[in-house]
């Protein structure tokens, strides 16, 4: 899995990314079929805002976008976002219900 960090009008710091790249590595956990993961950093006028794009195979990139006042809460947000997305994901393939009507026909 390939981990990249970005900022926008900030200056990223050691701390800052080893925080924000320990957080993404965790998403192997939850599916195990990432790619890659973009992390990008923009200092807003109130705050922050985290954006983190997972490229996942064989689907569309998810995008995950949180903004708060700290910094470290707004990377939490997104994390906690991206891993209900990639949850969400993989119990849909998963997903093993057959959706007929008991009757055994469709109307």
């Amino acid at each position: 899995m390939e981990i990249k960090i970005s900022g926008k009008h900030l200056e990223l710091t050691a701390a800052i990314e080893d925080y924000a790249s320990r957080k993404v590595q965790k998403f192997p956990r939850y599916f195990n079929r990432v790619q890659q993961v973009e992390v990008v950093i923009d200092k807003a006028k109130n705050g922050y805002t985290v954006e983190i794009i997972t490229d996942v195979e064989r689907h569309n990139p998810f995008v995950a976008t949180s903004t708060h006042e700290d910094l470290y809460a707004c990377i939490d947000l997104g994390v906690d976002r991206s891993i209900r997305q990639l949850k969400d994901h993989k119990s849909k393939l998963r997903d093993n219900k057959h959706h007929t009507p008991i009757g055994g026909n469709e109307a």
